[in-house]
C-alpha cells in the first residue's frame, strides 16, 4: 500500500506512467560492466534555458541520466562508482531538496523516498550534499568519467551543465585521469530492452491516432498549422508531453525543404502534403512521414511517384538485419532508387553512368540518408560502424523530391531489427497504402 501511494504522488510530476524501475537497474548495470577499475561516472540533468526576461524554455531532461535513472527533473546527479568501499556508494543519486516555498511556486519535486522508487537507487542525497560526498569517493577514486556529447549530428554552442562540471572537476582533481562516457552509451543505448520497445511503440500509437484524425480534417484551404494544431491535440489528450521533435507540415513546393517548419501556407487542391510528425511517450520518440493528396486523390503521377517511393521503403526496411553494416546499407538503396528514378524518367543511363561516385546521380532526387537511430533521442545513440544487431530500433524513410514538378515525398517506418527474419513495424497499423489513405479520406 506504501508502495502504490508513492506512485500516485509520482504521476503528479508527470503525464506518463511511471516506467518500472528495473530498466534503469539494467541500463546501470550494462554501463558500469564496462568501466575500467577504480573509475566514476558522473552524469547531470540538463539546465533550464533561458528565453529573456523571467520567460525559459519548457524543461527537458537530459536523456542519459534519464537512461541510467528515470528522473525526469531538473537539478538532478548520478555517480556510478562500481568499486566504492562502501556499498552504498556503488549508486548514489542527487536530487534538489523540496520545501513549501517551492511546492506552492513550482509543484513539489521528487522526495528521498520517490526517487528510490522511480530510480531503484537506495542512496539518495539532496543536492547541496554532492560537492562532500564526491570529494571523499574521489579519494578512492583514480578516474573520471565524463559525459561529452558526442552525437555524429551534434552542433552545440551552448555550455551546458556537464561542461560546467567537467571544468570544475578539472581543475579540483587534477591527478585524476579522465575517461569518455558516449563510447559505452552508444553501444548500450543503441540495442533496446523490451521495455523500451514497449514505450516507442506507445508513442507510435499515439502518432497513428494523430495521423487518422488528420486524414478526417484535411481538405483543400486548410492551413498547415492547423494540421499541426490537429496532430498536437490527439497528442497531448494521449498522455504526451507534445510532438517529439519540430514538426514538418509542408503542402506543395514547400516538402522539397528538408526540414520545413514555417508551416504557415495554405494547403491547395491538387497538391500534396508531405508531414514528417512523431508524438513522444514517457521521451521516447516516434517518427513518422507520409504524404497524402490534400483533396483526397492522387493525380497519376504522384501516384507513380509514391509508389517508387513505396517500394525502396519496402525493399530498405527487409535489408535492416543483423549484420548489416550501416554505410554499405545506405549504397545498396542508393541502387534501388537509381533504379526507380529511371523508370520514371527522372534519370537516364547517361546521368548514371557519368555520376560522381561521391555523390551520385540519385542524390538530386533523394539527398538524405534513408535510416537513423531512434529510441530516447529521435536521432538516438547507436553505434553506426559495427554490425547491426537485434533489438536496435532505426528509421526507413526515403524520399523522391521534385522541385519542378512542385512535389516532394517521402515515406517512414519505424522498425526493430529482430533475431531473424524480416524487422518488426512499429508503425505497421498506420495507413500508407495508397487505396487505404484515399478510402479514409473520402469516407
Amino acid at each position: 500500500m506504501a508502495l502504490m501511494l508513492i506512485f500516485e504522488k509520482i504521476l503528479r510530476f508527470m503525464k506518463y506512467e511511471q516506467i518500472n524501475s528495473e530498466l534503469f537497474k539494467k541500463n546501470r548495470a550494462k554501463f558500469m560492466a564496462q568501466m575500467k577499475p577504480k573509475s566514476i561516472a558522473i552524469f547531470n540533468s540538463n539546465d533550464i534555458y533561458p528565453i529573456s526576461a523571467d520567460s525559459t524554455m519548457p524543461f527537458q531532461q537530459h536523456r542519459d541520466i534519464l537512461y541510467l535513472s528515470g528522473v525526469d527533473q531538473e537539478e538532478s546527479i548520478l555517480l556510478l562508482f562500481p568499486d566504492a568501499i562502501d556499498k552504498k556508494n556503488r549508486e548514489i543519486l542527487f536530487v534538489r531538496e523540496t520545501n513549501e516555498h517551492i511546492a506552492i511556486w513550482e509543484g513539489a519535486k521528487l522526495d528521498k523516498e520517490q526517487a528510490t522508487a522511480v530510480s531503484g537507487i537506495q542512496s539518495v542525497h539532496w543536492l547541496t550534499d554532492f560537492d562532500k560526498v564526491f570529494f571523499g569517493l574521489m579519494t578512492e577514486a583514480e578516474c573520471v568519467y565524463f559525459n561529452t556529447n558526442e552525437h555524429y549530428r551534434q552542433s552545440v554552442e551552448t555550455q551546458t551543465r556537464e561542461d560546467r562540471f567537467i571544468i570544475k572537476c578539472k581543475k579540483d582533481f587534477p591527478a585524476h585521469s579522465w575517461a569518455k562516457s558516449n563510447p559505452i552509451l552508444q553501444q548500450i543505448r543503441g540495442v533496446k530492452e523490451a521495455e523500451e520497445i514497449k514505450l516507442i511503440q506507445h508513442a507510435c500509437n499515439i502518432t497513428e491516432k494523430g495521423f487518422r484524425r488528420v486524414l478526417k480534417f484535411l481538405k483543400p484551404g486548410i492551413w498547415e498549422y492547423e494540421l499541426e494544431a490537429e496532430f498536437l491535440h490527439e497528442f497531448i489528450r494521449n498522455r504526451s508531453k507534445g510532438f517529439a521533435y519540430t514538426p514538418i507540415i509542408a503542402s506543395g513546393n514547400n516538402a522539397n525543404v528538408l526540414h520545413y517548419i514555417e508551416n504557415n501556407n495554405q494547403c491547395k487542391d491538387g497538391d500534396l502534403i508531405l508531414m514528417d510528425v512523431g508524438a513522444e511517450y514517457a521521451n521516447y520518440s516516434s517518427d513518422m512521414t507520409r504524404t497524402i493528396p490534400v483533396n483526397g486523390k492522387f493525380s497519376k503521377r504522384q501516384r507513380q511517384v509514391y509508389e517508387a517511393v513505396l517500394r525502396v521503403k519496402n525493399e530498405a526496411t527487409a535489408m535492416l538485419v543483423p549484420g548489416t553494416l550501416w554505410a554499405e546499407y545506405h549504397i545498396e538503396v542508393g541502387k534501388v532508387m537509381t533504379s526507380e528514378l529511371l523508370s520514371l524518367g527522372l534519370l537516364d543511363k547517361a546521368d548514371v553512368q557519368n555520376e560522381n561516385k561521391d555523390w551520385p546521380a540519385y542524390k538530386k532526387y533523394f539527398m538524405h540518408g534513408t535510416s537513423h537511430h531512434m529510441g530516447l533521442d529521435t536521432h538516438d545513440y547507436g553505434a553506426l560502424k559495427t554490425p547491426m544487431k537485434p533489438n536496435m530500433v532505426f528509421t526507413v524513410e526515403p524520399g523522391i523530391y521534385i522541385p519542378d514538378e512542385k512535389m516532394g515525398i517521402r515515406l517512414e517506418d519505424d522498425v526493430v531489427i529482430m533475431e531473424e527474419g524480416s524487422p518488426f513495424n512499429l508503425m505497421r497499423d498506420i495507413p500508407i497504402e495508397i487505396d487505404e489513405i484515399v478510402d479514409l479520406m473520402n469516407k
